[in-house]
């Protein structure tokens, strides 16, 4: 597989099977499971059809064959009307290192102004330190607790990034 060869595209609803698979396999890696983990949030099963829903959208990457990973955004529970919060973005192993992450932050980022926010929020783990390091190149800045209401207890680092 080579990285021209990949593709940014809206979810369809073929590759929920993909996704949830991709996202509880990266999440049992880093030890993201149990209780306030988003690993158990009924989502994962029908990523496609939670975000059809208003202010929302999912993207993936693909090979054109097979899913390797995806994100998305949609409105921050419990919080300003104005902010939306990046979620679920996992990728496989295989095409980690080669720039897809930065591809779909900015697309997501695209598509989250697209929708009229002007914040985009995140949660994520410390241990995910290749995750943390994207967020802080591409200029989210470390949030000092949780905003909104997203029932991720497990989580324990916070970012923000003005998108207006």
């Amino acid at each position: 597989m080579q990285t021209d060869t990949l593709l940014i595209r809206p979810i369809e609803q073929q590759d929920n099977l993909q996704m949830a698979k991709i996202i509880r396999e990266v999440m049992t890696a880093y030890g993201a499971v149990g209780d306030g983990f988003s690993i158990n949030d009924p989502e994962v099963d029908q990523m496609y059809e939670f975000y059809q829903e208003p202010g929302c959208s999912y993207l993936v990457l693909s090979d054109g064959l097979q899913v390797l990973g995806g994100g998305g955004i949609g409105p921050l529970v419990g919080a300003d009307p104005g902010i939306c919060e990046l979620k679920k973005m996992y990728f496989l192993p295989s095409v980690r290192g080669r720039g897809m992450g930065l591809q779909m932050v900015n697309a997501l980022i695209t598509e989250a102004q697209h929708l009229g926010y002007q914040t985009c929020y995140l949660e994520t783990l410390e241990r995910m330190t290749e995750a943390k390091a994207l967020y802080q190149k591409m200029g989210f800045k470390k949030l000092c607790g949780q905003l909104g209401n997203t029932g991720h207890g497990g989580c324990d680092s916070f970012y923000s990034k003005e998108i207006a």
